[in-house]
């Protein structure tokens, strides 16, 4: 992490759900970065944690790792209890950790929607609940959503409906919680290039995510990196009149009209 970073959480606490990898661990580090201490936490993959907090210990920042199934209230509790224990309270919460279903509407089965719901969506308003009160000076909640959300992506109904809650639950909690002084808002990003989507290119023996890069105009995919300073961003005092919002990063991918297939 560059040493040029500002410093605009020092003595900060963040909370990273589903930080061991991806998108997840970029945010860590990046507030990390910015001075915050970070409360990494995972499900299944205790090494990725365990690296992001070496990662986190490495720029001088306190870190702890938890393993949780937020998907579940207990896990929830856990969480948020281990954050009370270590640090006393929570100024910046990111509902990064996502799961989900992809099959067509009409083969989707009750478990797979109350397991992508419960992680998804649900999640966000239960971990909002428990942040609040360790938040007791303001803070910010940023949740992680996708173009899901609002458009039709082939086997992904249930992941949008869970995306369009978040980011209706990113409205409703922006307007409640801003006479506390807490921001919430949430980031869309479209395509990431991330170590999950590279290991799928090599699977494929070809570069699938080429045309998608081509046709957006900034013409590259975005990067966890460019999604974690959009977070950074909006975890900041910069960000003071921002509330209830959903910010876009695709590098205008979902701008353009284009023709329906034939």
């Amino acid at each position: 992490m560059s040493a040029a970073l500002p410093r605009r959480f020092e003595n900060q606490v963040a909370l990273v759900t589903g930080s061991g990898r991806g998108i997840g661990r970029a945010i860590a580090l990046r507030l990390a970065g910015e001075g915050a201490s970070i409360a990494v936490n995972y499900f299944r993959n205790r090494a990725g944690a365990q690296e992001t907090a070496a990662a986190v210990e490495a720029m001088g920042q306190r870190a702890i790792v938890v393993r949780a199934n937020i998907g579940e209230i207990a896990g929830i509790d856990r969480l948020f209890e281990a954050v009370h224990v270590e640090f006393g309270q929570l100024n910046i919460l990111v509902c990064n950790a996502a799961s989900g279903y992809n099959r067509p509407a009409m083969e989707q089965r009750p478990r797979g929607w109350d397991w992508t719901m419960n992680i998804n969506a649900r999640s966000l308003l239960f971990c909002a609940q428990r942040a609040v009160p360790l938040m007791v000076d303001g803070g910010s909640i940023v949740s992680l959503s996708s173009p899901g959300a609002g458009r039709v992506l082939p086997e992904y109904v249930v992941v949008g409906a869970s995306k369009a809650a978040i980011e209706a639950l990113t409205r409703y909690l922006g307007v409640e919680l801003a006479p506390r002084g807490i921001r919430v808002n949430a980031v869309s990003p479209g395509v990431v290039e991330t170590d999950a989507l590279r290991h799928f290119q090599a699977m494929q023996g070809e570069d699938p995510f080429a045309a998608l890069a081509a046709a957006t105009p900034v013409g590259r995919l975005a990067t966890p990196q460019d999604v974690a300073s959009l977070v950074a961003f909006l975890c900041s005092d910069e960000a003071a009149m921002i509330c209830g919002q959903t910010i876009v990063i695709d590098g205008g991918y979902t701008l353009p009209v284009r023709p329906a297939a034939s």
